[in-house]
C-alpha cells in the first residue's frame, strides 16, 4: 500500500482489546491470545500515542487524523506523518488496530 493509499485508509481499535487511561498514558489489554507482543501482554501508549489513539475511531482517515494532530500540536504535518504511520503500522501488525472498509 502506497503512502497516499495509507493516508486515505481508516482504522479503528480491534474488538479484541480493552484500552484504559492510566496516569496520562493509555494501557491496551488484549482479550484474546495472539494480540500484542508475545513477550509483553500489555501495550502502553504515551500522551502523544494517546492523542493519536483517540482519533482512530473508524470514521476518520489518517489524512484527517494528521490534520487534527498538526493543528493541535502546532507542528507541520510532514513532521508528524512519519511517526503517525509508524505507530499505526505497529498497532496493525500487533492486531491492536484494524482497517475499516
Amino acid at each position: 500500500m502506497g503512502i497516499k493509499d495509507k493516508m486515505d485508509a481508516v482504522y479503528a481499535p480491534s474488538e479484541d482489546i480493552v484500552a484504559r487511561s492510566i496516569e496520562g498514558g493509555l494501557i491496551i489489554v488484549p482479550l484474546v491470545a495472539g494480540i500484542g507482543d508475545l513477550e509483553d501482554e500489555l501495550y502502553t501508549l504515551n500522551e502523544t500515542g494517546k492523542a493519536v489513539w483517540g482519533r482512530l475511531d473508524g470514521k476518520k482517515s489518517l489524512k484527517e487524523v494528521l490534520a487534527e494532530l498538526s493543528a493541535e500540536f502546532e507542528a507541520p504535518a510532514r513532521e508528524i506523518e512519519k511517526d503517525l504511520i509508524g505507530l499505526v503500522d505497529e498497532l496493525v501488525r500487533r492486531r491492536i488496530l484494524v482497517a475499516v472498509g
